[in-house]
């Protein structure tokens, strides 16, 4: 995907687009109830070595695949490339969040519009109800309905239209794929995967969605943990985490492993992707085939213990409870190549 002259940060030229095809997943977690095996989740894992190279690898790593909420922290990079106008590290970090809803994200969300003169109404996202359970119940509680702010996505949405504001583009077609700040975010997406675009397509909040591999998103991820400050992905970075509480919310399971793992950035995406990078450029990437949430961080935590990570900061996230009756019987975790062998801990962070 060619891009226009939006922004003055140098870039790498792409490589060739990841191949569209059915990809060539494995089967990486399993759900065991009462000691028999009711489910088993397929997918496909990538583990890199702070070097950038392959640690380790499952399923099809290098097909085309939709990152979709996982690829926030790299938007977020291509609109501090082109144009953003300041903002503190809370708000940075909300541009990267599927957040919950809860109100300081709203809040949040509501000062970045009314920095532009804008306000809820300029958002084109899809409206909804707070992500978070919590947020949620509150929200229903005081009878409220679907609402643009409340979705998601929409500190992503905000920052698409501060920038496109500062920058004196439409406001009104920030979600085309032809939009100049669209054409900004996918080339800075080539950029720091390293590999052209393969399939545009929209997304659930109704924005453009870059189809890249895993391999390359997880590769974009660890450019974004390993940056200078001061430098458009150092910056995400670090907002990520000073602010893990925005990027998802309280109780949510990225929040509390970005807490766990001290350096660590982590962003979840719908359809069962999960993504994490420390700061020497370990990183790891996860796509559950089937999109079960359930399996995601099961199988993310058993990646992150094969990049040296100690098993018991990490043995809260490694398995799912299965339950009968109101009690635990069972229970999901990593299976298949995610568990033999899997190196020993040795003291690293």
């Amino acid at each position: 995907m060619d891009s226009q002259d939006t922004a003055a940060t140098p870039r790498r030229a792409p490589g060739a687009p990841p191949d569209v095809r059915d990809p060539g997943h494995v089967p990486v977690a399993r759900m065991v109830r009462g000691g028999i095996v009711e489910g088993v989740h397929h997918g496909s894992v990538v583990v890199l070595a702070a070097d950038g190279s392959v640690e380790f690898q499952a399923g099809d790593i290098e097909a085309a695949f939709l990152p979709r909420s996982a690829l926030k922290p790299i938007q977020a990079v291509g609109l501090l490339r082109a144009g953003l106008p300041p903002l503190d590290a809370a708000s940075l970090a909300l541009i990267a969040a599927s957040h919950s809803g809860e109100e300081r994200h709203l809040a949040t969300a509501r000062r970045m519009l009314h920095s532009a003169g804008l306000n809820e109404d300029a958002l084109r996202n899809v409206p909804d109800l707070p992500y978070g359970p919590a947020a949620r119940d509150t929200w229903l509680g005081r009878g409220l309905g679907p609402s643009r702010l409340a979705q998601n996505c929409s500190g992503k949405h905000a920052a698409m239209l501060m920038t496109a504001h500062a920058r004196g583009w439409s406001l009104d077609t920030y979600l085309d794929p032809g939009h100049p700040l669209q054409w900004a975010l996918a080339a800075t997406v080539e950029d720091l995967t390293g590999q052209g675009i393969a399939h545009v397509t929209v997304d659930g909040c109704g924005a453009p969605l870059f189809s890249v591999s895993l391999h390359g998103l997880t590769r974009a991820m660890a450019r974004l943990a390993t940056a200078a400050p001061g430098t458009a992905e150092g910056r995400v970075a670090d907002a990520m985490r000073d602010h893990p509480e925005m990027v998802a919310g309280e109780g949510r399971d990225v929040t509390r492993l970005m807490r766990a793992v001290p350096g660590l950035i982590a962003k979840d995406g719908f359809e069962g992707v999960q993504i994490a990078a420390l700061p020497d450029g370990r990183a790891i990437g996860v796509k559950i085939a089937d999109g079960a949430d359930r399996a995601r961080m099961p199988v993310a935590a058993a990646a992150l213990e094969r990049c040296g990570l100690d098993p018991r900061t990490l043995a809260v996230f490694a398995t799912a409870p299965v339950v009968g009756g109101g009690e635990q019987i069972g229970s999901l975790r990593a299976a298949g190549a995610m568990v033999s062998p899997i190196p020993a801990y040795h003291g690293h962070a």
